[in-house]
């Protein structure tokens, strides 16, 4: 079969969540064509040279301070609604030209098609909306789950019992029809299910720069001003997929552009503590590593906000805001948040992409194709 992948280019998250997805259809033998832009092309085709790629353009977004969000919010409005119509025009191109059997869209609600049987992977079932436009959170998450539903199956990347790692964004009053629970899924975990020996940790941190620009990089200028004369050793990962670019901050302290996954794995393992965005996609990542990790949420991002605050609240996660940021207090605080593990074995998205490979629906779909 031919299966189409399309993560969101809102940072690199959405696309090392794909990575398992995509593992999982190529253990099944299928041919994996990946449509993605941005730093999120980049990393996946380094990932998987073997796949086929197509651009496709996304929508470029940015987090402002919630200062002035509404007004930002209702400006940006028009764009984001062209951005989700040049996207159904855009998927109806590559549907004519590559003939896929599937459609595995990482949150993009335009993604879908009547003859193609259309997934989407998401968490966000209960989006949290700044405070300033929180009255209309109901109308806006009643829109996205009307969009939920005009794909055949809504994928959830966490686990159904106790709230899951997403608490209530992946748990909300009412499911969508289509949605199934698939675990969290994470590019570092082992799909026999095995748990992360750490034999030692000869770093004191592992620092994961990510997300959108500016704040990225007014992260990074705060990470290396701190860690200049800390005394720490450690490992900085800038999140630039375009560069391969790698020096010393100091002579404790190793800067790469990026790292492939086993290398990143490898250098986690032997870190002490991770610091990071609280991106689900991370979050994802420290519970299956089984990590003591300090987030710091993007200003204005309010899932982030949202999943920092849920962790710190249930003592696994300290964090912190960005512009209150001290590297040493956190780190001092982490005695008192040892982090959770949580591992994965894939078998409900395998039994999910092997019921979609046997079911009667996508053989009429492709039949009427």
């Amino acid at each position: 079969m031919k299966v189409l992948v399309c993560p969101l280019d809102w940072g690199i998250g959405h696309a090392t969540r794909c990575v398992p997805v995509i593992n999982k259809y190529l253990e099944f033998g299928d041919e994996v064509i990946i449509a993605a832009d941005g730093r999120p092309f980049e990393f996946l085709k380094i990932e998987f040279p073997q796949c086929r790629f197509i651009r496709l353009k996304g929508a470029t977004i940015t987090y402002p301070k919630r200062k002035g969000f509404l007004i930002k919010f209702f400006a940006r409005s028009p764009f984001l609604l062209w951005s989700y119509f040049r996207e159904r025009r855009d998927i109806r191109k590559i549907i004519r030209s590559e003939n896929p059997s599937i459609i595995v869209s990482d949150n993009r609600y335009g993604l879908w098609d009547q003859q193609v049987y259309s997934i989407i992977l998401t968490h966000q079932l209960n989006i949290i909306f700044p405070q300033s436009i929180h009255f209309l959170s109901g109308f806006l998450n009643g829109i996205i789950n009307r969009q939920i539903e005009k794909f055949d199956e809504c994928w959830i990347p966490d686990f159904e019992l106790h709230n899951g790692l997403a608490g209530k964004l992946s748990h909300p009053a009412k499911l969508p029809v289509n949605a199934h629970y698939v675990g969290i899924l994470s590019r570092f975990s082992d799909p026999s299910g095995k748990r992360n020996v750490i034999n030692s940790c000869d770093y004191d941190i592992f620092v994961a720069l990510s997300g959108p620009e500016t704040q990225r990089t007014k992260l990074e200028e705060i990470i290396f001003s701190q860690l200049i004369n800390s005394g720490l050793s450690g490992i900085i990962v800038r999140g630039l997929t375009e560069l391969t670019e790698d020096w010393n901050l100091t002579d404790k302290i190793r800067v790469f552009s990026h790292l492939g996954t086993a290398k990143m794995k490898e250098f986690i393992l032997r870190s002490h503590i991770v610091i990071c965005r609280s991106g689900y996609s991370s979050l994802m990542d420290m519970a299956t590593l089984g990590k003591i990790a300090i987030l710091i949420p993007t200003p204005g991002q309010t899932e982030q906000e949202y999943l920092a605050r849920y962790h710190l609240e249930k003592k696994i996660y300290f964090s912190m805001p960005q512009h209150l940021f001290d590297l040493l207090y956190a780190i001092e605080m982490t005695r008192n948040f040892p982090g959770v593990i949580m591992q994965n074995d894939y078998k409900a998205l395998g039994e999910r992409i092997k019921s979609i490979r046997e079911s009667a629906s996508i053989i009429q779909k492709a039949h009427y194709k």
